[in-house]
């Protein structure tokens, strides 16, 4: 486990590559009007995945833009992991035949434990588990609730379970450009024993410099947002730095 990549990110939203503070749907900005688009320039920077967020599908509870994804993981020669609003098995099977490489399953992982089990029984690596943290806690729906579960007893939990990697968000850190919690991830990857990447708060090289220190524990990379379309990391440097 001492890989370290870095996932450009896009999330999506009205068919445009967008970013959001702290999850709130009212303080966006676009970044992109189209996420095809983006999607190749990660790639051609050097990109070794492509991280997708269906922000509607996250909102509503259902994938939205299927087709937009389709797109996207056809357009690209490196794999794609999305996330949004995964909450049924035809879901799952539909993105994966649009070519997409990974889901990302996050509320259903607190409301409905039967059929993340049966998901990761049947498509083991090709899913990940999204654990989205507010105070410690596993916050569900597009970060619009908060669960009383631990984020540590749910990954511990799934882990044993069949899952192989976990997707970890601070709440707090996110589009606010104010470093990653790396206490909080280290931790996390040290508890369940699986790949962990980091999401949220990255904002600088350092930032990856300090993650990267502990690939050796399970982190196995950092999804990167803002913080590339504002230019204060530079992609293929960065992508160059720890491969």
């Amino acid at each position: 486990m001492s890989n370290f990549i870095i996932y450009p990110a896009i999330d999506i939203r009205g068919g445009k590559a967008v970013r959001l503070v702290q999850g709130d749907y009212n303080r966006e900005t676009v970044y992109n009007d189209d996420p095809v688009s983006a999607a190749k320039d990660w790639e051609a920077q050097g990109g070794e995945w492509v991280h997708l967020v269906d922000l509607d599908g996250a909102k509503v509870g259902h994938p939205v833009n299927d087709e937009l994804i389709g797109r996207i993981a056809r357009s690209v020669q490196v794999p794609v992991q999305v996330g949004g609003g995964l909450r049924t098995e035809a879901d799952v099977e539909r993105l994966l035949s649009l070519g997409v490489s990974r889901v990302i399953l996050g509320t259903a992982a607190i409301e409905d434990r039967a059929f993340v089990s049966k998901v990761l029984a049947k498509y083991g690596g090709k899913v990940a588990i999204g654990i989205d943290a507010r105070d410690g806690f596993v916050a569900t729906r597009g970060w619009l609730e908060t669960s009383q579960v631990r984020a540590e007893d749910l990954a511990k939990e799934l882990a044993a379970e069949g899952a192989e990697t976990f997707i970890f968000t601070d709440i707090s850190r996110d589009g606010m450009m104010g470093g990653p919690n790396v206490e909080a991830i280290v931790r996390l990857a040290q508890i369940s024993g699986r790949t962990v990447i980091a999401s949220g708060g990255v904002s600088k090289p350092e930032d990856l410099a300090n993650l990267s220190k502990h690939a050796a524990d399970g982190v196995g990379g950092a999804i990167v947002g803002k913080a590339l379309y504002t230019g204060s990391i530079s992609l293929s440097e960065a992508v160059a730095a720890y491969k």
